[in-house]
């Protein structure tokens, strides 16, 4: 048989696309089109780089920063986008409008505070004086400061409080989740707004990212106003979600202050769950240093709705003689580490105790340095950690530190009977303080904390008493608890330490 004869493409078949060598066209097109695209990655990453080394606060991470967006920036890049920026912009134009807009009513308040300023007679390290200059508010006299351990009682007491309400309530949570503790304050706050008496109510968006939509809802049909505290509002990057509001702040007519470790859920009622009990100390305050703390809710609430509410700001006194207090609010938009300075200064003002009790231990190496020092010049170092895991990456990091404490001679004591989520330090004989902030480089930087500092032997035993109670429930901490645990454990609580800046 004849070959068959070979078939000649037609010209509408070629003007349809099929020719010779049309598919190795296409790749080619493909590839140059990929090498833009890696370029563009790897400019970006460089670019990044170079705004890290300008921009990140600490030599630490703004190496870490440029060695992954230029090595990695396909992974660094958006991580950066989420976790690089450690100044929070605009909130300080926001707390200088709101000021204004008050028409200097906030200035007046910290001028009769001001009246009220008394230095406490025990204060060897002039703790005092520094955090006046670092926050702008005086540590004032004639406060009544009660101890509110664990949420049961804390709550009952705010319930009863906030129901007594004639002029306004505030209220600031970090974590609200919808349970049979947030219904009772939704039933008194919406109880409080048809009386007409007006109330604002702020939640952090991220932690409380289990509220519903509902929730709120009511809330406001109610005629309370309620806000979230935007973490990614006015910045140059929309995807920045590092910044988060940790503060619990509630205030009631411009006379009582609560502050402390306790968000509205119901695990923090203390009735178990899979942790066990939750364990927790609240604070209320009464006197001339509750308009600190309105203060430092004012700001957030402007920036968070761009306004700000009239408030009561004459300060109140109690008539039996209280306590010395002094609030600092700390937070990324400080011109400088507010948190980790008070933490420093407070180590560094011990002489006798230095008892610290924290849910999450990730401290940088100042912060090291300092208790080993305090340690060496004879001060009894005790810091009360959790035993059980809230968070894994913060609880491995924690393990890290062993070595450098223990062999210091830091006692170290692992709470055992639940949960312990309290944030309490206790200086001395005379200086104890209660309030929101961790010891991680989360709380020292990127979060929105408070804490009160109270001034008085009275208190300061109080919560010695309340924290050797504590202790009765730990175990002590030793070097052979990370040492002789397997390589993959000792593996990963190494990497996370390396996760510190941002745990």
């Amino acid at each position: 048989m004849a070959p068959a004869a070979r078939r000649v493409p037609s010209q509408a078949e070629v003007g349809e696309g099929v020719r010779p060598g049309d598919g190795s066209a296409r790749g080619v097109r493909f590839m140059f089109g990929w090498s833009i695209v890696v370029f563009l990655v790897y400019l970006a990453g460089a670019l990044h780089a170079a705004h890290a080394v300008f921009r990140v606060r600490t030599s630490q991470g703004a190496i870490a920063w440029a060695v992954s967006l230029l090595t990695f920036p396909w992974i660094a890049l958006p991580l950066y986008w989420v976790f690089g920026r450690s100044r929070f912009e605009g909130y300080v134009q926001s707390r200088r409008a709101g000021n204004r807009r008050i028409g200097g009513e906030a200035g007046k308040a910290v001028a009769a505070m001001a009246r009220r300023r008394t230095l406490p007679a025990q204060d060897p390290g002039r703790l005092c004086e520094a955090m006046e200059s670092l926050t702008g508010l005086p540590c004032t006299a004639g406060n009544e400061a009660q101890l509110l351990i664990d949420g049961g009682d804390a709550f009952s007491v705010m319930l009863e409080c906030v129901a007594k309400a004639r002029r306004y309530v505030l209220m600031e949570f970090f974590v609200v989740e919808e349970g049979q503790l947030s219904a009772a304050f939704k039933e008194v706050l919406s109880a409080k707004a048809h009386e007409g008496v007006p109330v604002c109510f702020l939640y952090d968006e991220m932690g409380s990212w289990k509220l519903s939509r509902r929730y709120a809802r009511e809330l406001r049909n109610a005629g309370v106003q309620v806000a979230s505290f935007r973490s990614a509002r006015g910045g140059i990057n929309p995807f920045q979600l590092n910044f988060r509001n940790h503060r619990k702040i509630t205030v009631v007519d411009g006379h009582t202050a609560f502050v402390g470790g306790l968000n509205l859920a119901d695990e923090y009622m203390g009735r178990g769950g899979p942790l066990g009990p939750w364990r927790d100390t609240h604070l209320r305050l009464s006197g001339p240093a509750v308009a600190a703390v309105q203060l430092a809710f004012l700001e957030d609430w402007h920036w968070a709705v761009g306004e700000a509410p009239g408030l009561h700001w004459a300060p109140s006194v109690p008539r039996v003689p209280g306590h010395r207090a002094q609030v600092v609010p700390t937070g990324p938009a400080d011109e400088f580490e507010t948190c980790r300075l008070f933490v420093l200064s407070a180590v560094c003002a011990a002489r006798q105790r230095l008892w610290i009790a924290s849910p999450y231990f990730v401290p940088g190496p100042a912060e090291i340095a300092a208790l080993q020092l305090a340690v060496l010049r004879g001060v009894d170092v005790r810091i009360m950690l959790p035993d059980r895991a809230d968070h894994l990456l913060v609880y491995l990091a924690g393990f890290s530190y062993y070595r450098d404490l223990l062999r210091a001679g830091v006692k170290l004591l692992r709470y055992e009977r639940g949960f312990m989520h309290q944030k309490v330090m206790l200086v001395d004989e005379a200086l104890a303080t209660v309030g929101t902030a961790n010891w991680d480089n989360r709380s020292f930087q990127l979060n929105f904390e408070i804490t009160v500092l109270v001034w008085g032997e009275e208190f300061a035993r109080q919560v010695h008493a309340m924290l050797a109670a504590d202790f009765e429930f730990c175990r002590a901490a030793r070097l052979e608890d990370f040492e002789e645990r397997g390589l993959l454990f000792r593996f990963a609580v190494l990497v996370c330490r390396l996760l510190a800046p941002i745990l």
